[in-house]
């Protein structure tokens, strides 16, 4: 069973920088793994906000491209985002994801095999 754990979240006033990271364990081929970060404000549906494929190609959501970086660790098993310049809307619950699809990588959310539990972010103005 493949494990996710987020941490990295917290509160930071606007234009400040948050790092949020994702630990995978239970799967023997992490590198293999397309991943994603996704965030839910309160009373919305859960969105994407960038993915990464074993290739290191990253894709984002055209509203945060700019300030918002993707990154994987293979030899750690490790999922990043960081977080810059960042906008009291950007307040969510962040949740990483991880697809076993070899084809496809993206932030749809549907294709997505597991999840971490969330970390929240909470930017003020």
């Amino acid at each position: 069973q493949v494990h996710l754990v987020e941490s990295g979240g917290g509160s930071v006033q606007g234009g400040g920088s948050l790092r949020l990271s994702c630990a995978v364990s239970g799967h023997t081929y992490y590198n293999t793994l397309c991943m994603a970060w996704f965030r839910q404000a309160p009373g919305k549906e859960r969105e994407g906000v960038a993915s990464i494929d074993r290739h290191e190609t990253a894709n984002y959501v055209d509203s945060l491209k700019g300030r918002f970086t993707i990154s994987r660790d293979n030899t750690k098993s490790t999922l990043y985002l960081q977080m810059n310049e960042l906008k009291p809307e950007d307040t969510a619950t962040y949740y990483c994801a991880a697809s076993s699809r070899i084809f496809w990588c993206g932030t749809v959310r549907d294709r997505y095999d597991f999840w971490g539990q969330g970390t929240q972010v909470t930017v003020s103005s």
